[in-house]
């Protein structure tokens, strides 16, 4: 009776985090799923479409600024791998080009924040994570 008693509030409890970041945090919520979504583009290829090392260092950055809105305890408790429904596109350079779109929402998203205190420093180190993510995405589109 005690296992179920702690399961139902650590349960509990990680439903009420959910809630308050969802309230409190729309916009780094928004940019989890965006970089979600510009990771699985980079990241899921089609055919025999080999990894570059500039979009592997892309995932890398995206992983980091995912990371970084975590330890700020914003965390939807998804899997990295759970993005939004995003079209398939087969073509190598369609795919970079949304993946970009995507990590400029992200940016976008976290500029949008409100401005408190916790925010200053999770705010930059995950803006230049994803300006770095932008710029290896640029960079893997010319190669």
């Amino acid at each position: 009776m005690k296992k179920i008693a702690l399961l139902l509030a650590v349960f509990s409890v990680s439903l009420f985090s959910t809630a308050v970041a969802q309230r409190e945090h729309p916009a780094y919520l928004h940019a989890l799923s965006d970089l979600r979504a510009a990771r699985w583009m980079i990241d899921h290829r089609a055919g025999d479409w080999k990894a570059t090392e500039e979009e592997n260092a892309a995932v890398r950055k995206i992983d980091e600024a995912i990371n970084e809105i975590k330890q700020a305890s914003i965390d939807d408790h998804k899997d990295i791998n759970d993005h939004p429904k995003a079209q398939e596109i087969n073509e190598h350079r369609g795919r970079l080009e949304k993946a970009k779109e995507y990590l400029r929402k992200a940016r976008k998203d976290i500029d949008e924040e409100e401005d408190n205190g916790f925010a200053k420093g999770l705010k930059k180190r995950a803006a230049d994570h994803i300006d770095e993510a932008i710029r290896m995405v640029e960079k893997a589109k010319v190669s």
